[in-house]
């Protein structure tokens, strides 16, 4: 038996490293830096690549604040049936629709929690963060042993209609965190973060993980991805491309994290290089672990 199980070790750490060796070969193909993890959570493969490492969330810090309004509501501190009030303060350009409405409009918390993600609404989660904080958000993620992943600050919105930054986290003021924008995390927290919900260890696993399959950019993880059910949430910023998730597969769920960041061009296109490095990267995780 221990024979077997030390060649069982020595095979799959052939596999893993055959899986860095092709998908570095991939990221050099590219001037930008990539952070990335994956773990097939039914069999425990796992690959990474600067796991470890503190990147900018962008979007993606909106999945930690979607945990955290399931944890009150849970708790008994909300009820995802309770009406917010839209104000001008916490409108704000860039991605989503509640912009486009009328201050003073009333939106249930259960529908603003689902425009933030299946949109990756600005407005939407600016309104989550007025209603239980920034600093709420970090605790629960120090409760789930993923103390590199903070919310900053509310979005300020972009170009000629960029606001001044609002609702700060004590983490945000922080003079060194302010590089990270509205949020910063690793890979290997964010995949540990999609572990979570799959494995139904946090209050409303399974209503987030259905607004997750929904969310509607699907320009990286599933680009490049046929036939398979996929729950992620994506940011971008000028320069940077991030998708965070699960892809369905046979073998069992793979949970992806991947950052590209320093793009070189400044492009919010569908064929943004960032992206297509994603779609690329994803392909080999999913060919490799899912099989």
């Amino acid at each position: 038996m221990r024979i077997c199980f030390t060649f069982s070790l020595l095979t799959l750490s052939l596999y893993a490293g055959d899986l860095v060796s092709e998908l570095e070969k991939r990221i050099a193909q590219s001037p930008a830096k990539v952070f990335l993890a994956a773990k097939n959570l039914k069999t425990g493969r796992s690959v990474e690549i600067r796991g470890t490492e503190k990147v900018r969330t962008a979007s993606t810090i909106k999945l930690p604040l979607l945990v955290e309004i399931y944890a009150e509501a849970g708790e008994g501190k909300l009820k995802l049936d309770e009406e917010l009030v839209m104000r001008e303060p916490d409108m704000v350009s860039g991605s989503g629709v509640l912009r486009e409405l009328s201050t003073g409009t009333r939106l249930r918390i259960r529908d603003i929690a689902n425009l933030m993600i299946v949109v990756s609404d600005n407005t939407a989660t600016n309104m989550l963060i007025e209603r239980i904080s920034a600093d709420a958000v970090n605790a629960r993620m120090d409760k789930l042993g993923l103390t590199g992943t903070r919310l900053m600050r509310k979005i300020r919105g972009d170009g000629t209609q960029l606001k001044a930054a609002q609702g700060w986290s004590t983490a945000g003021e922080v003079e060194e965190n302010k590089k990270f924008g509205i949020g910063s995390s690793t890979s290997l927290e964010m995949l540990r973060l999609f572990e979570l919900l799959e494995q139904d260890k946090v209050s409303g696993s399974k209503e987030m993980i259905a607004i997750l399959k929904r969310q509607q950019y699907n320009d990286g993880l599933g680009r490049k991805l046929s036939g398979f059910t996929i729950a992620n949430k994506t940011g971008a910023l000028d320069h940077l491309r991030s998708d965070v998730g699960i892809v369905y597969t046979k073998a069992g769920p793979i949970a992806i994290a991947i950052t590209v960041e320093d793009i070189p061009v400044i492009d919010y296109g569908e064929d943004n290089p960032g992206l297509i490095l994603i779609a690329d990267l994803t392909k080999l995780i999913v060919e490799s672990l899912g099989n």
